[in-house]
């Protein structure tokens, strides 16, 4: 099995690697668990403890080889609406319900849940499905990972 215990550079967009590795948002903050590369070979993650890996982070295994991050496809709800107030209101619900978010303009996605849908959709936002990777914003102490998607 593969050992990776590093990140070698976040973003590198000129970087050629070997592999990559296409993970969950809930698999992006595990900084301890068995893999498999998108190759199929099996690997370990043994990152620092609290790393948050981002979409097009470079790991480097004990091998050498390098392996860049992807954000899967995930089941995401999209609500929108127009108004700045109930947009305001909408984003504290789901803080106070310490559910993730990607916050846009005027438009929030989190995990598809059917509860927090038809919360928002009772305040009055517009929710729908959709398959996308999820940037949900990251904690205000938090380290690595800070990257703007």
């Amino acid at each position: 099995m593969i050992k990776i215990y590093k990140i070698v550079e976040s973003h590198i967009e000129d970087a050629t690697p070997e592999d990559t590795l296409t993970l969950s948002y809930a698999q992006r903050q595990k900084c301890t668990q068995r893999v498999q590369l998108d190759s199929g070979k099996e690997a370990g993650l043994m990152l620092p403890r609290s790393t948050v890996l981002c979409d097009g982070d470079i790991l480097e295994a004990e091998n050498g080889l390098k392996i860049r991050v992807c954000a899967a496809q995930e089941d995401l709800s999209v609500a929108t609406c127009r108004d700045q107030t109930l947009f305001a209101k909408a984003c504290y619900h789901l803080g106070n319900r310490h559910t993730p978010a990607q916050i846009g303009q005027l438009t929030l996605l989190y995990q598809h849940d059917h509860v927090m849908d038809d919360m928002l959709i009772g305040l009055g936002l517009t929710v729908q499905a959709q398959a996308a990777p999820f940037f949900p914003e990251n904690g205000a102490y938090h380290k690595h990972g800070n990257h703007i998607h």
